[in-house]
């Protein structure tokens, strides 16, 4: 008589994957000379990318009561992506609500600043699409407003503020690596591999401290993690 076998024990699920990821394609071979004039060549999609975020910049004349005449400049606002934090902020709080439009905007205007990104720090040679994914693939999860506690986003910046101060210390030692990087691919075409994954996992770092505190998609707190 056969022994029965015993059924296979499933192994212990993983931790939940955290509701912003970001991955790049690791290029074998990088382009020199596109490489080197590469602050050149960024300009362009530099300009349409500041153009959705920078503030609005207005100037208006004072008349004082000698008859001096006084310009003045103000800053309004944040630019699309500042607006729409605040408009989010307010409806999570007082409604409870995500419009998913407000949501599918976010995503794409992320994925583009991520697109932006890699390009500047020479992850890749495919110039920056404004819509196609290429070879820099974020995700956020549309979230469940209604899970969300609606006083968090009141918080959050105060909350995050290590993330803060760790993230300024590790873009400095990304500008290092990225500078590292520009003599490798200049001398040998490829990107180390270590200094990729750092600058990869200090912006998947900051993917996720931006979709706790700005976008406001989760209230899971970010990881300490380049993973």
């Amino acid at each position: 008589m056969a022994t029965p076998q015993p059924y296979p024990v499933p192994p212990p699920p993983g931790p939940e994957p955290y509701p912003a990821r970001l991955q790049v394609d690791y290029p074998e071979r990088l382009d020199r000379v596109t490489s080197v004039f590469r602050f050149l060549w960024i300009i362009p999609i530099a300009i349409v990318l500041s153009a959705l975020s920078a503030t609005a910049t207005s100037t208006y004349t004072v008349l004082t009561e000698t008859g001096e005449v006084i310009k003045q400049t103000s800053q309004t606002g944040g630019g699309i992506a500042g607006g729409l934090f605040l408009a989010t902020l307010i409806m999570i709080v007082f409604r409870q609500r995500y419009p998913r439009w407000w949501f599918d905007f976010a995503l794409q205007f992320q994925r583009f600043s991520a697109r932006v990104a890699a390009y500047g720090a020479l992850l890749t040679d495919r110039y920056p699409s404004t819509e196609d994914e290429q070879s820099v693939h974020l995700e956020l999860d549309y979230p469940d407003a209604q899970r969300l506690n609606p006083l968090m986003p009141l918080v959050k910046w105060l909350l995050v503020l290590p993330h803060v101060v760790v993230l300024a210390f590790l873009w400095v030692g990304s500008f290092f690596a990225i500078v590292i990087a520009w003599f490798a691919i200049l001398f040998t075409g490829r990107y180390p591999r270590g200094l990729f994954d750092y600058v990869v996992g200090v912006g998947r770092w900051s993917l996720r401290v931006a979709a706790y505190a700005t976008l406001l998609v989760t209230d899971r707190y970010p990881p300490f993690s380049f993973d």
